[in-house]
């Protein structure tokens, strides 16, 4: 039975708190997959997955750029992939709750001035059979 916004099963919420490294892929100007590893956090109340990241970096541009991204998170034969409409924000209240976040799962990021949040609404989920069976 899904626990959050995305739908998540108890199984693939708990695996996307457990502090694992990512990939976020976005998409270049040319339609090509950008991949890069990230950590990320998961907010079951919005649905949504946030990455802090610079705001000059390519992630950030190409989110600009084109609106849409996908983070994976694997750990032996579990896995997940979060797809979603993607958008930069750079408000200082969203930076630092992103921060936040990133701080209780991961630890506390170094000092950015230019931080932006890379933040990813999942309208799709695939997942590992032993993700799904909660």
């Amino acid at each position: 039975m899904p626990t959050d916004r995305a739908g998540l099963g108890a199984a693939a919420a708990e695996f996307v708190t457990e502090r694992h490294v990512a990939s976020l892929v976005t998409l270049r100007g040319d339609g090509t997959p950008h991949s890069v590893a990230i950590a990320f956090t998961y907010d079951p109340d919005a649905g949504s997955v946030r990455v802090i990241t610079d705001g000059g970096s390519v992630k950030a541009r190409n989110v600009r750029r084109r609106g849409y991204a996908a983070v994976t998170q694997v750990d032996g034969a579990r896995w997940i992939t979060l797809e979603g409409t993607a958008r930069v924000l750079d408000d200082p209240e969203t930076v630092r709750d992103a921060e936040r976040r990133h701080a209780v799962r991961y630890r506390t990021p170094r000092e950015n001035p230019t931080r932006v949040v890379i933040e990813l609404t999942v309208t799709r989920v695939l997942q590992s059979r032993a993700l799904r069976a909660s």
